[in-house]
């Protein structure tokens, strides 16, 4: 089967937020060759047993009340710009998510959420370019001496993490980093 589109997050495989799988949904009883492996918020237990498929479609949101991202997030609790309830929903509800060291947050810019990029360390941050360490930097409000030291500990499995998110209008870079 192939892969359904998340605007939002472009490649969840890459950021191994979906993998292949044989295991079935507990949405729609299906094997689809697919599960995700975030976050994600619901009174049921729901961690790894969830089909992108049922994801893409509002499936899961709607039987479990389920939500991959913290609607709230959206936004960064309010660091970043408010966008329509409608995109809200759309990242809250029916795209893959990801796990983060603390609460996670969805970077917003020209009225839209942004493309979730992946948890990066020092060289995948480096591979993005200036612009992207340079987000990464003011969202730390780091000086540039205590920058570098944090920069050379950034890890993509280890605290601490930077998470790495693209406008999908400008192309501008944004995100943040926490540490466990």
């Amino acid at each position: 089967m192939t892969l359904p589109k998340f605007k939002y997050h472009p490649d969840p495989i890459a950021t191994g937020n979906i993998s292949p799988s044989d295991e079935v949904c507990l949405a729609c009883e299906q094997a689809r060759g697919y599960i995700y492996n975030g976050s994600v918020y619901s009174v049921e237990e729901l961690n790894d047993s969830i089909c992108p498929f049922c994801i893409a479609d509002g499936t899961a949101h709607e039987k479990f009340d389920a939500e991959f991202v913290d609607a709230a997030g959206v936004g960064g609790y309010g660091e970043w710009e408010i966008v329509a309830d409608e995109i809200v929903a759309e990242v809250a509800y029916r795209t893959p998510g990801f796990s983060g060291w603390q609460q996670e947050r969805w970077f917003t810019h020209c009225s839209d959420a942004g493309e979730f990029l992946g948890a990066t360390g020092k060289a995948e941050l480096e591979s993005y370019g200036s612009e992207a360490i340079a987000a990464i930097q003011k969202e730390t409000g780091l000086s540039d001496e205590d920058w570098q030291l944090y920069l050379q500990a950034l890890s993509k499995e280890w605290s601490p993490t930077a998470y790495i998110f693209k406008c999908r209008h400008c192309g501008a870079f944004g995100g943040y980093s926490d540490c466990d």
